[in-house]
This record gives C-alpha cells, sequence and structure tokens, in this order.
C-alpha cells in the first residue's frame, strides 16, 4: 500500500476512488508517564516514554486505515494526514486520514 501526502503520485494516474478512509486510537497516560513527564518538563528534554507511545499509536493508525483501504480495493492512499486532540485530562486522540485510491503506473 502506498501512502502518500500528495494529492497525486508522480508517474501514476488515479484511476479509482474509494473514498475517505481512518485509522483512529484513544490512549490514556497511565500515572507513572504522567509525573514522569511532570518532573522533565521542569528541567527540560525529550519525554521518551512519551514520545514512544505516539510513535506506536501512529503505526496502529497507519496500520488500521491501510486496512480499511484495502477492504475497498485500494492499493495506494492519497492526501493523508495525522491529527490528534486532547480529550479530557488524560486522553489523546490520534487519527490518520486520506482518501483511498486505486493507482495505474503511466504508460
Amino acid at each position: 500500500m502506498l501512502i502518500v501526502t500528495t494529492n497525486d503520485v508522480p508517474g501514476y494516474a488515479i484511476t479509482a476512488v474509494y473514498g475517505e478512509v481512518f485509522g483512529l486510537t484513544v490512549r490514556s497516560r497511565n500515572i507513572g508517564s504522567q509525573i514522569g513527564a511532570s518532573f522533565k518538563s521542569i528541567v527540560g528534554g525529550e519525554l521518551k516514554g512519551m514520545t514512544t507511545a505516539l510513535v506506536d499509536s501512529r503505526h496502529q493508525v497507519v496500520e488500521r486505515m491501510t486496512a480499511e483501504a484495502q477492504a475497498k480495493g485500494a492499493n495506494a492512499i492519497v492526501a493523508m494526514r495525522f491529527d490528534t486532540s486532547e480529550m479530557g485530562t488524560n486522553w489523546t486522540e490520534i487519527c490518520a486520514y486520506g482518501t483511498a485510491v486505486t493507482i495505474q503506473p503511466l504508460a
């Protein structure tokens, strides 16, 4: 599955459009990571546990989005984006979305 953030794929023609597809997860932070993040924010630096959790979440939502596109018969996703929002004080929503399409190489 080819996934691009552009609206087209150079060297390919979009031959079918199946519509929007997305993958979604909602994650909560555990109390240990929140305490560690609070202390780290005082001295500065990367919050490695939070970074790992976000990377894992992004991989998960891309897999879910890809599965939805494949179920529709697509072989590519164009205009892919990530969206992240806070839901309450401890929950974060991570979403990947794009347009499922079929592409073929230009002759």
